[in-house]
């Protein structure tokens, strides 16, 4: 197992940064009247999601910031899963490629649960 030195080195924080991409991706094809609205929530969530796992472990000395900051990422994730939901009944996803994002968030969200539930492991 290679030393985490950085947020990077992080395979959940790999995976949501991947994620976001994803969504980025998949919301250019979203119609142009939710720009501002629909589209700019999606990726703003979707982004906040590695963003928040980045201040997580620059805060990880410090218990009760590291689990603050994860429980952010948590809900984020969770809300890009909200909207990923809305982007499917409104068609702008097919179902194959909503459950394929969704199940990644998924999967991202029990990391940074088991990273909450064992910060001790995280710490220097």
């Amino acid at each position: 197992m290679e030393k985490i030195r950085i947020h990077k080195d992080l395979k959940v924080y790999q995976l949501s940064f991947e994620a976001g991409m994803e969504v980025f991706e998949l919301s250019k094809k979203f119609p142009v009247e939710e720009k501002y609205s629909f589209t700019d929530q999606i990726r703003r969530s979707s982004r906040s999601v590695s963003g928040n796992m980045a201040e997580a472990w620059r805060k990880r000395r410090y218990p009760k910031s590291f689990i603050a900051k994860l429980t952010d990422s948590e809900g984020e994730a969770a809300e890009t899963q909200v909207w990923l939901d809305y982007a499917l009944a409104c068609q702008y996803l097919n179902g194959k490629s909503h459950q394929a994002i969704f199940d990644k968030y998924d999967h991202i969200i029990s990391m940074i649960v088991n990273m909450v539930i064992n910060p001790e492991k995280w710490q220097f």
